[in-house]
């Protein structure tokens, strides 16, 4: 596998006994990683951009809670309906979106 130019990071409330509870899985960061799967692969950056999903970051208000390296951007507050724009804006363009960045 090729190192990729951007890794996603998106917290799902994964525990370590592998339930999802908490925060983040409770306002869509499912959905959320679905999304950001169907628009990494309808733009075309499959073999650029990894998407994972992480366990609890700890800091729940913020949530949910989406990360992209190698920036180590912190995006809050994250909803379905943000993917597009980080799509767009940070993956493809290169600029973060300052209005989700905690």
């Amino acid at each position: 596998m090729n190192k990729p130019k951007h890794h996603v990071f998106v917290c799902s409330s994964s525990r370590i006994t592998g339930q999802q509870r908490g925060y983040c899985v409770k306002n869509d960061s499912v959905e959320i990683i679905q999304r950001f799967m169907m628009g990494i692969e309808e733009e075309d950056l499959t073999g650029d951009v990894m998407v994972t999903n992480t366990g609890c970051l700890g800091i729940c208000d913020k949530g949910p809670i989406v990360i992209i390296y190698p920036e180590g951007v912190w995006y809050g507050s994250v909803s379905p309906d943000d993917v597009a724009e980080i799509i767009q804006s940070h993956l493809v363009g290169g600029k973060v979106v300052e209005s989700l960045k905690i």
